[in-house]
């Protein structure tokens, strides 16, 4: 959350019960690959195995960036 919301990138994202994590990113396309870039290495104690991304029109839909729970 603090990473997207320095670099000004809108959403959300949610841990899984299986491990996983699922966000939606929504801003500037090169705010949104650093965010991306970051998030193939995951924060410290963080093992990431992989990362699907799913490519999607902009719709402006959020205003900031939260963790949904």
């Amino acid at each position: 959350m603090r990473k997207a919301r320095a670099l000004d990138v809108k959403g959300w994202v949610r841990n899984l019960p299986d491990g996983r994590v699922e966000a939606v990113l929504e801003g500037e396309e090169e705010k949104v690959n650093k965010l991306l870039e970051w998030m193939r290495v995951g924060p410290e104690m963080a093992v990431v195995e992989s990362l699907d991304v799913d490519w999607q029109r902009y719709t402006g839909e959020f205003s900031n960036f939260r963790i949904v729970r």
